[in-house]
């Protein structure tokens, strides 16, 4: 069974930090892209962060970069994002999904370009 499980979420003062983890279990980690998306209430979800298993590359949103950084650790099968300098509009149920496609699109946050999904973590940041 797949399955991808966020953690780590929580409530922080503005300017604090939190780091959420994402463990996989049911696939093959290293052949998929994981990202970290986010949804505050009433908006459109949207992408945070993502890292390519294969090579390690990352891509950020420019709403985050600077302040978040995105990992991996191999011999977990789990995914790492550290934020930093947080900022109560990162406010959000932050969701992490894996998908295999080679499309650009992943690293555009396609959201039908990943296969799985998450429950998601809150974060919430306070004022």
């Amino acid at each position: 069974e797949v399955q991808l499980v966020e953690s780590g979420g929580g409530l922080v003062q503005a300017g604090g930090s939190l780091r959420l983890s994402c463990a996989a279990s049911g696939f093959t980690f290293d052949d998929y892209t994981i990202g970290w998306f986010r949804q505050a209430p009433g908006k459109e979800r949207e992408g945070v962060s993502c890292i390519k298993r294969s090579d390690g590359s990352t891509y950020h949103a420019d709403s985050v970069t600077g302040r978040f950084t995105i990992s991996s650790d191999n011999t977990k099968n789990t995914v790492y994002l550290q934020m930093n300098s947080l900022k109560p509009e990162d406010t959000a149920v932050y969701y992490c999904a894996a998908s295999r496609s080679g499309s650009y699109l992943v690293f555009r946050f396609a959201a039908d370009e990943y296969d799985y999904w998450g429950q998601g973590t809150q974060v919430t940041v306070s004022s």
